[in-house]
């Protein structure tokens, strides 16, 4: 198993969103969350990182295995599309730049600042950094935003190529991406009844507490 999640509560501040989640993805498997706005999907996959402390269960995972790309693409606006591979190739110690730009049509941008891209091109560039970060788990929120059909493909098949390298991904996504392996999991199942009056969560005026 690259990934074990056991019986684990999340939420957003004081207020559980998702109880008793549990999964375990072994080597070259997907999941793809479903799910409503608002349903958790964001928080689940935060907390996967451990970027999030959970309420209650466990994630286990190798150290340092897990990559998070979520809706900000984390790029820097004053480098170049190039200048951003390689300062994430020298954080992890790897030297996948060239493999990155060529997986997300990204050459003739090499020399383009970042800030001057469009929103699709940032899109390509941040998930390009998936590539160069070397890590087996990849915890992925709305990944396709901003991307036409053409580069949603080129994305499917990076992570198809990432799970047949026995990599693994957890995916929020509305987009069928054609991953026939992918299993999936509705989080509105593991929904968190809402706090009752009394509960550190609950809003004395009778309403949850503000996300």
């Amino acid at each position: 198993m690259v990934l074990a999640v056991m019986d684990l509560s999340v939420g957003r501040g004081l207020v559980e969103v998702l109880r008793g989640v549990s999964f375990r993805l072994a080597p070259g498997a997907a999941l793809v969350l479903r799910g409503p706005n608002g349903a958790g999907k964001t928080t689940l996959l935060r907390t996967l990182a451990g970027l999030t402390p959970p309420f209650a269960g466990r994630v286990e995972a190798e150290p340092d295995s897990v990559a998070y790309a979520g809706h900000a693409d984390g790029i820097k606006a004053q480098l170049t599309v190039a200048e951003n591979l390689d300062f994430w190739a020298a954080v992890f110690g790897r030297d996948e730049v060239g493999a990155a730009m060529d997986a997300f049509d990204l050459r003739g941008l090499a020399d383009r600042r970042a800030g001057e891209l469009s929103a699709g091109q940032k899109r390509r560039l941040s998930l390009a950094r998936l590539l160069v970060a070397g890590r087996p788990v990849w915890c992925l929120d709305e990944p396709t935003v901003s991307l036409d059909a053409e580069n949603v493909a080129r994305f499917a098949a990076a992570v198809t190529a990432h799970l047949a390298a026995g990599g693994a991904a957890v995916m929020a996504t509305h987009i069928e991406l054609g991953i026939g392996s992918a299993e999936t999991l509705d989080v509105a199942r593991f929904a968190a009844p809402p706090p009752s009056a009394g509960d550190p969560g609950a809003d004395p005026f009778g309403g949850d507490a503000p996300l």
